[in-house]
């Protein structure tokens, strides 16, 4: 992976994202009870918590998917990057044909594709694979093609959805320092939704802690591990004791 020297981050006045008391309900199962929070250019925001507390849904209704219930989504741009937790590749189309579908709707010459796609593969690392199959790729390839599909449009709001599932902890660290490399050479504001603690303590510049549908913490990661509040305290250490002991243990 090249290396690439961090960027200053120069904060626009205004955030890129800005979630103004969401609301969003299932049938009679409210998921989310009126969320907040903002991501300006050039930071990660980490959304973390327990399974089922609406941190994936909030990615949904960012990106369109779903529609809000209540509150507001006021986004400065619709050009969106998506890292889904699968890699979401087709499987019937090459690595280079991946890669081409987020292009299509930007009306670009074939020779600018071109040029993006290669660019992309560069920067993670597998321009020897464009003319590959997913089903030839390791698991940890696909991940890395869907990372380069995701920043091919040069998007100004990039969205991953548990980037770090089920791949091994030295794979888990080469897709974190990705991330880390995509923060400074893109600038874009981004939102990672995760589990996993070595990706929220290394990618996140902030991170809100969801719970039961709404923000219990907010901060900075190098905080959570002194933090006084229960719910980021037991989350940031793993234990049994505290407020969110599951119900179905």
């Amino acid at each position: 992976m090249s290396s690439i020297a961090p960027q200053p981050v120069t904060r626009h006045p205004e955030p890129i994202i800005k979630v103004v008391d969401l609301k969003k309900s299932f049938s009679e199962r409210e998921v989310l009870k009126g969320v907040s929070f903002e991501v300006f250019a050039g930071e990660t925001l980490g959304i973390i918590g327990p399974s089922g507390c609406g941190k994936s849904t909030i990615l949904r209704l960012l990106c369109g998917l779903l529609q809000p219930d209540g509150g507001q989504i006021i986004k400065t741009s619709d050009n969106i990057g998506l890292v889904f937790q699968s890699s979401a590749l087709l499987n019937s189309l090459t690595v280079r044909q991946n890669l081409a579908l987020p292009l299509r709707l930007q009306h670009l010459s074939r020779k600018e594709q071109e040029r993006r796609i290669q660019e992309g593969l560069k920067l993670v690392g597998l321009a020897e694979y464009i003319d590959s199959y997913p089903s030839q790729l390791s698991g940890g390839q696909q991940k890395r093609t869907s990372f380069a599909r995701a920043i091919v449009g040069n998007p100004k709001i990039i969205l991953y959805d548990e980037p770090t599932t089920g791949l091994d902890p030295v794979m888990s660290t080469i897709i974190e320092d990705y991330m880390i490399q995509l923060e400074a050479q893109l600038h874009a504001a981004s939102i990672v939704v995760t589990h996993q603690y070595s990706t929220w303590t290394r990618t996140a510049d902030r991170v809100v802690m969801l719970h039961a549908g709404k923000v219990v913490w907010e901060g900075k990661p190098p905080e959570a591990e002194g933090s006084n509040n229960p719910y980021i305290r037991q989350f940031a250490h793993a234990t049994r004791e505290g407020p969110m002991l599951s119900n179905s243990v």
